[in-house]
């Protein structure tokens, strides 16, 4: 039975912690020894979308941005082992990938022009002393591509073909991402993970609209599963990027029904349950439907991200940091574009060495 959350604070960091203490320790000797040497702050990077700057409605259902964030949640996580840490969040409310680019966005000034040369200006500056680079980026080039039925202001449907276009927002996300990445990987030290996220899906309370909105709702998920699998998961399988696993974090594909809070409420599934508990989707007006989470839902995206650090128990192929890194064009290409010597390049699961002789 799901049973509402208490907000995910000390208690659940603490038991965190323990669990991917060797994980964490592991991994992040390196910027602790080079900041003993050298005095200097160890950073976090956390890039991306309203959700990287923990935004979340007021009691008058506008937006404000939090300390409640996932990076925030994940930097109370680390910190606790890693004082020396520092939390530089640089997400945008409304960003798209292309937007990421080129910038724009009303109310996400940078000094640079963009969020993304502004992040590549920060590790260049802070090269060796960047720990960890979070990123969430491709949720709004959906929300806002003008795919989204609504209604009276209400998300009524999806259109389907609109999404999955030549020109949509599913083939722009695979166009831009991979230009994003290679930016940032170029900027940042070898040895800096890049941790990015897929997505849970806020469409899944159409469900209680009724009969009419139960069959949208099942055809979100399967959208979301395509945008999440076959154009997040497989690009940043490009670039050697782990991806905390948020829609698994709220079940997203299970459909399985369980009472919604309190305990003799309606019986719905699991997956809408927990958006109704983590997001608001299911508030009411005005501070709802607001696909934002809310403090326990960013403390679940923030312990995806914690599950899914590289750590020196994992395998190589899933281990980005530990070896040298290069970029290709595609996982049929057999010509490396950076690094001379040898480098791996990650398609899907397979891991493929090459030598690179000019």
């Amino acid at each position: 039975m799901i049973q509402p959350h208490k907000r995910l604070g000390n208690v659940f960091i603490a038991m965190l912690l323990v669990a991917l203490s060797p994980l964490v320790a592991a991994d992040w000797d390196k910027h602790d020894t080079h900041h003993d040497k050298h005095d200097k702050a160890t950073y976090l990077l956390s890039l991306g979308t309203s959700l990287a700057v923990g935004v979340q409605p007021d009691e008058n259902g506008d937006n404000q941005r939090t300390d409640e964030g996932y990076p925030d949640q994940l930097f109370e996580i680390l910190s606790m082992q890693h004082n020396d840490l520092r939390l530089v969040k640089l997400g945008c409310p409304g960003e798209t990938t292309k937007t990421m680019i080129k910038g724009g966005i009303p109310g996400c000034a940078y000094e640079q022009g963009s969020q993304l040369a502004e992040a590549v200006a920060f590790l260049r500056k802070h090269r060796d002393d960047v720990a960890l680079i979070t990123i969430d980026i491709g949720v709004n080039d959906i929300l806002f591509s003008g795919c989204i039925i609504e209604t009276a202001g209400v998300v009524t449907g999806i259109d389907v073909d609109c999404l999955l276009a030549s020109d949509g927002p599913f083939a722009e996300v695979s166009t831009k991402l991979p230009k994003i990445l290679r930016a940032l990987r170029r900027a940042a030290d070898d040895d800096t993970p890049i941790v990015a996220m897929n997505y849970y899906n806020p469409f899944l309370a159409l469900w209680l609209s009724g009969l009419d909105g139960q069959e949208p709702a099942m055809q979100s998920q399967l959208l979301v599963n395509l945008f999440n699998d076959d154009v997040l998961e497989q690009t940043y399988a490009r670039f050697g990027v782990p991806v905390a696993d948020v829609a698994g974090v709220y079940e997203s594909n299970t459909f399985l029904e369980v009472p919604l809070p309190p305990p003799d409420g309606p019986l719905v599934p699991q997956n809408v349950a927990l958006i109704c508990l983590w997001t608001y989707m299911c508030a009411p007006a005005p501070i709802g439907p607001n696909v934002h989470a809310n403090p326990d839902g960013y403390g679940a995206i923030a312990s995806a991200f914690a599950l899914a650090l590289p750590s020196e128990d994992d395998d190589d192929e899933h281990e980005h940091g530990r070896h040298r890194w290069c970029e290709y064009d595609s996982c049929d290409s057999d010509r490396p574009r950076r690094h001379r010597g040898r480098c791996r390049v990650f398609c899907g699961d397979e891991q493929h060495t090459h030598a690179e002789n000019d």
